[in-house]
């Protein structure tokens, strides 16, 4: 069974977003996501000062089964990203709500987020796909 944090937003492609009470929002692919794309070799994130789309591609996950693309649920100027991915990509198997997190993003409206799911709304969904 997938860990679906409460204290989290999702989008249908497996991502998801937490938001900072700075206005910050933080970018992962969910741990079914992790489970589904198997061990994750490389990962390519979005450039910093780069413009992120909601529901729109912003990077590409690598595993040995596959390649997948990484959506972001928000639209913004990335801030940050998770430069370690670089070095431990495995991060992203071993911990995706943590340590494994893609990229920060400066949202551009936080109205977009009453149309991402909630967590139970998210494991509904997985689970009829399990």
């Amino acid at each position: 069974m997938s860990q679906v944090p409460a204290d989290l937003k999702y989008i249908e492609t497996h991502q998801w977003v937490r938001v900072a009470a700075d206005g910050t929002a933080t970018v992962g692919v969910t741990d079914f996501a992790q489970d589904q794309l198997g061990d994750v070799v490389f990962v390519q994130l979005p450039e910093v000062g780069a413009t992120v789309t909601g529901g729109e591609e912003a990077g590409v996950a690598e595993s040995v089964k596959s390649a997948s693309d990484v959506f972001s649920p928000v639209t913004g100027e990335v801030v940050e990203i998770n430069e370690s991915l670089e070095e431990e990509p495995e991060k992203l198997n071993d911990d995706p709500y943590g340590e494994g997190w893609l990229f920060r993003v400066k949202l551009a409206d936080e109205g977009e987020l009453d149309g991402l799911m909630e967590a139970d709304a998210y494991a509904e969904l997985i689970a009829d796909i399990d």
